[in-house]
């Protein structure tokens, strides 16, 4: 309920990080029609010192307690503890809005349950841009979409895909491309990195036909999308280069776009599809 006078959407943050506590301050500053009910962390001094009201205004829980009486849960944790908090949210019939979206793509299941309990599912654009554009050219015919990421070192180092296959890079000194393959397969290589990718190929085509190459470029100061979309009403491509947070592995932009999603539940007015 978004007019002024009715009840605000209440908002339960799984997660305190870089993204996490940056919303929290956000919401905690005013945004109309939404409030900060609870959050969920694992160290629970450390979130007192960031948000003095925690404990008091804010409710502190653990992340699968949020649904029972938050509107809205922000997913912002480690791959492994999102099913956990998403089934929570969507058995309650909540509207859950994840920024692990490659782990969307693991437990495809969860939107068939969200179908059969009422619940939502709202990805915001986070560190990409265009979604809006490829979600309006996949209403007619899109016949392939790429994406090309470069990211500074240590924003892949320690990737799933590279451990596996015995890839460090530490001390790189030129650009290497580290992946090359299906955006399906990448957010199960990358789970921290490429979120973005995989919330392309939910605009657009699919995961199995969306394109994606990663690139570790010790050049870069900043992780850089580009896109590349050919479809039968438009030929577009888009590049975005976004300043890490505290976390490398994700953009500063990726809370203020989560911000404005929360936004766009409760406004008068949204622009954008």
């Amino acid at each position: 309920m978004s007019a002024a006078g009715k009840t605000p959407l209440r908002v339960g943050l799984a997660g305190l990080g870089a993204v996490g506590l940056e919303v929290a301050r956000r919401l905690l500053a005013g945004i109309p029609g939404l409030t900060l009910a609870a959050v969920a962390v694992r160290d629970e001094g450390k979130a007192r010192r960031a948000l003095p009201q925690l404990g008091a205004t804010i409710a502190l829980k653990t992340a699968t307690a949020l649904a029972e009486d938050c509107d809205v849960v922000v997913e912002c944790l480690p791959p492994a503890l999102f099913r956990d908090v998403a089934l929570s949210a969507i058995d309650k019939g909540r509207l859950l809005m994840p920024l692990s979206v490659a782990q969307l793509l693991q437990h495809w299941d969860l939107v068939e349950r969200a179908r059969q309990t009422g619940a939502r599912i709202v990805v915001p654009s986070g560190a990409l841009i265009g979604l809006d554009a490829v979600r309006a050219a996949a209403e007619g015919t899109i016949r392939s979409v790429k994406m090309v990421t470069r990211k500074p070192p240590n924003g892949l180092e320690g990737a799933l895909y590279l451990r596996e296959r015995g890839i460090s890079l530490v001390g790189l000194k030129q650009p290497l491309k580290v992946f090359d393959g299906s955006a399906r397969e990448g957010a199960r290589g990358f789970p921290q990195n490429v979120n973005v990718a995989a919330a392309l190929s939910l605009a657009g085509i699919g995961p199995d036909r969306t394109q994606l190459e990663i690139w570790a470029d010790p050049a870069l100061t900043l992780n850089t999308h580009r896109i590349e979309v050919d479809a039968d009403t438009a030929r577009f491509s888009m590049t975005i280069e976004n300043v890490p947070s505290e976390n490398p592995r994700t953009g500063r932009i990726v809370a203020l776009s989560t911000v404005a999603a929360l936004r766009g539940l409760v406004s008068e007015l949204k622009v954008g599809t």
